[in-house]
């Protein structure tokens, strides 16, 4: 008697009509590309696509990358339970192909026909390595934008023996000069309308409107995360490719420059805070100066049950003399800011520092023990991704949850005139010197541990 399949659960997929074009045009299309603003639903159309396609290809196996394996595994294996994971329920299991991730995946739906989806990343110059020496015959990408372009040749090469050759990519909007546009999407949007590439290419752009799975109020949340005007609102929510340049936080610049603190709306006394008393840790930041630059301190508070960010405090100490850092001299600036932080607002829970400066931090513990603070834990930084830094203060400011006292002269000076880099055509701040980056970075290494009890929702990787 034959074995009857059953299912075990029902994906509640449900695409608006401009999803739904693109799906069907999937089928008849080699290059198919979904761009646009984060939860606009490009992913799952494309996993939802690749997945109707390996139902009856030839091929055995297929490729799927991300920035990183982690990150292709998220967005198009497990997708929040719309990936191939769940596609495939009952049909597949997780293993392991020649060193790389896979899914495996046998059943009715491939007609008992064996396929293997291998996950790899593809951000690093030699990440194309891990692709080499295999035959695909699909390739699904996440993030194409954040694939090295050795990956994306390779991935290409590793196709043209298919039987059924077909790509599918998503990615936020980018730079206009990005090399994913000149070299590769423009170019065969434009080659294909004078048909010189065959194949045809399926291309869409989507915003998080056009995805009726989002209810209203989680829109309205996410976008809330947004400071109007910033480069991420424009790439992330508008869904537009710009370039980032000019001020990164454009109402600090303009607090910076004000002369009245009632025009600063992120300005809070010290006294005001001193009254709260509703710190649920104070944290010190220090980045280590050298030649041409200087050292900085920054402490920052949590606010109640990660309400707010509060900047209680900054300084920083020009290294005018150009000469090494004197380790015991550093040690005792540190030891008496953070003195004057614990008399202005009571305590401080820890210390964090630049961690490329391991001898220095042990002459601060030193230091600290001999001050008789030796209670005070001084950490490494985590140095997460300073743009996930620079994304989560934006954030934290557009939903008026980030404040500074009179005491920051240095860091709001810093903060208004940060600027991205002109010359850079990925996101990248300005660092040449004429830009205060010592405070902006012992600032961030005071709130980067606490980035996503701050903001639950916040990942800048996931963005799909």
């Amino acid at each position: 008697m034959a074995k009857i399949y059953k299912k075990k659960k029902t994906i509640p997929f449900n695409f608006g009509d401009k999803h739904k074009d693109y799906i069907r045009s999937c089928a008849s299309n080699t290059y198919n590309i979904a761009e646009g603003a984060v939860r606009a639903g490009k992913t799952i159309d494309n996993v939802y696509a690749f997945a109707h396609e390996l139902k009856t290809t030839q091929d055995k196996l297929h490729l799927a990358t991300g920035s990183t394996a982690a990150n292709a595994k998220l967005n198009i294996g497990d997708a929040n339970g719309f990936g191939l994971e769940a596609i495939f329920r009952g049909q597949c299991k997780w293993g392991k192909y020649k060193g790389n991730d896979c899914l495996v995946i046998k059943g009715p739906s491939t007609r008992n026909k064996e396929r293997v989806v291998i996950f790899a990343g593809a951000a690093l110059a030699n990440s194309f390595k891990k692709i080499r020496g295999n035959s695909y015959g699909m390739w699904i990408a996440t993030e194409i934008n954040l694939h090295h372009d050795n990956s994306i040749k390779e991935a290409f090469n590793r196709t043209l023996a298919s039987k059924r050759r077909k790509f599918f990519w998503d990615l936020n909007p980018d730079h206009p000069k990005s090399f994913i546009y000149v070299d590769y999407i423009d170019k065969y949007i434009a080659n294909a309308k004078e048909g010189k590439l065959l194949g045809g290419v399926n291309y869409e752009h989507f915003t998080i409107f056009d995805n009726i799975n989002v209810p209203k109020e989680r829109r309205d949340a996410l976008i809330s995360q947004y400071e109007i005007g910033s480069v991420w609102h424009q790439r992330d929510i508008l869904g537009i490719r710009c370039i980032a340049e000019g001020l990164i936080y454009r109402s600090l610049a303009a607090e910076y420059a004000a002369t009245d603190s009632k025009e600063r709306k992120h300005f809070i006394s010290s006294e005001n805070v001193r009254i709260a008393k509703n710190f649920s840790s104070i944290t010190v930041g220090v980045d280590f100066g050298g030649t041409g630059s200087g050292h900085a301190f920054v402490a920052s508070g949590i606010e109640g049950n990660f309400k707010n960010l509060i900047a209680l405090a900054s300084e920083r100490h020009l290294d005018e003399k150009e000469e090494d850092i004197d380790p015991e001299m550093l040690a005792e600036l540190v030891v008496n800011f953070t003195k004057r932080v614990i008399k202005l607002f009571g305590f401080v829970t820890q210390i964090r520092c630049d961690s490329a400066e391991p001898v220095l931090i042990r002459g601060i513990k030193k230091a600290f023990a001999t001050a008789g603070l030796a209670y005070i834990p001084v950490k490494s930084a985590l140095k997460e991704p300073i743009n996930d830094r620079i994304f989560a203060l934006s954030a934290l400011m557009a939903q008026n949850r980030f404040y500074y006292t009179e005491f920051c002269e240095t860091l709001l000076e810093a903060l208004g005139t940060a600027v991205w880099d002109p010359k850079k055509i990925e996101k990248e701040r300005l660092d040449n010197g004429t830009s205060d980056i010592d405070t902006l970075d012992s600032f961030e290494y005071s709130f980067e541990k606490d980035i996503r009890r701050l903001l639950p929702t916040f990942s800048k990787s996931e963005g799909n």
